[in-house]
């Protein structure tokens, strides 16, 4: 029971641990474990930060209208604590192009709360999930390279024919030796609650449990669970806090309905979360992101101020 209480304190904290590093110059390891004894209040002491991912201008990143080092400006106009780097619209992964981006975070005082790539790890022939985790081992070079603390990865979709079952033990294959080569850096791979397999709290926690490391956690996306006769998205929401590294915040589920967010700011705030709630704005109601990223920012950074001790 040690060793499962005292894992699940360094995924609450490892969040934090990103706001330490980021192209800050700071050690990327965790500043400081809640105490094992004592009052034993610090692991409930939930620190709440806003953040902004990259994917939410991914319109005009993709147009070229906008760059990576305009969205680490727009993350400071924004007042976000931290900036998420959505790897799809980055230029190269040569180290010159990596260390620009460090330095301009670093002029500008913002944090990366990670790194988001885009390798999917349900993938039935061995050769395929091989190079899957050749990929995930890249993107931790690249994190590593831009100072971060967290990479964002997914589970994906099962094949035709392949059963949840496989899905989980190919997920579980590649991620537990991709943890291995994450954790030699000090990074934790979150692997995200997103269309595939992972859209079950259920699924989630069993990877984490088999994975079974303290570089494994959970990208937790609020508005991606599909809700069951037994648990709606809250249950799942708050069944998966514990295991959360990073989380990213939209106000509307998948299938339109408004989010109850103050509801899961309690969640996260009654399981200790320490860490980023990072704007991943969809503009699902044909609203452009420069008004309506803004908007959700301000709804994050109000909730943070309420439900937060930093």
């Amino acid at each position: 029971m040690a060793d499962k209480v005292t894992r699940r304190r360094l995924l609450q904290n490892a969040g934090t641990a990103a706001l330490i590093g980021a192209g800050l110059g700071l050690p990327r390891q965790i500043a400081a474990f809640p105490s094992e004894t004592g009052s034993g209040t610090a692991e409930s002491k939930a620190r709440l930060f806003p953040g902004v991912c990259a994917y939410s201008y991914g319109r005009y990143l993709k147009s070229g209208q906008m760059t990576m080092q305009d969205f680490i400006l727009k993350a400071v106009e924004l007042g976000s604590t931290g900036a998420d780097m959505t790897v799809y619209w980055f230029k190269s992964t040569d180290p010159a192009y990596l260390d620009d981006l460090r330095h301009e975070a670093f002029k500008n005082g913002v944090p990366f709360s990670g790194v988001a790539c885009h390798a999917s790890m349900v993938q039935g022939d061995r050769a395929k999930r091989a190079q899957v985790l050749a990929d995930i081992k890249k993107w931790v070079d690249v994190t590593n390279e831009l100072g971060a603390s967290h990479l964002r990865i997914f589970a994906g979709k099962l094949p035709a024919g392949a059963t949840l079952g496989q899905g989980i033990n190919w997920v579980v294959e590649t991620m537990k030796p991709a943890c291995d080569y994450s954790g030699k850096k000090g990074i934790t791979l979150g692997i995200e609650d997103h269309d595939g397999i992972t859209q079950q709290a259920s699924v989630c926690l069993e990877i984490m449990h088999r994975v079974d490391s303290p570089y494994a956690g959970i990208n937790l996306d609020i508005t991606n669970f599909v809700p069951t006769p037994s648990e709606d998205a809250y249950a799942q929401i708050q069944a998966c806090v514990p295991y959360a590294t990073h989380a990213h915040i939209r106000d509307h589920f998948a299938h339109g309905e408004p989010v109850d967010m103050d509801r899961v700011w309690r969640l996260f705030a009654e399981g200790g979360y320490k860490g980023f709630m990072s704007v991943e704005y969809e503009p699902r109601h044909g609203e452009d992101p420069m008004t309506g990223v803004p908007k959700l920012m301000n709804k994050v950074k109000a909730l943070c101020r309420k439900y937060s001790t930093a």
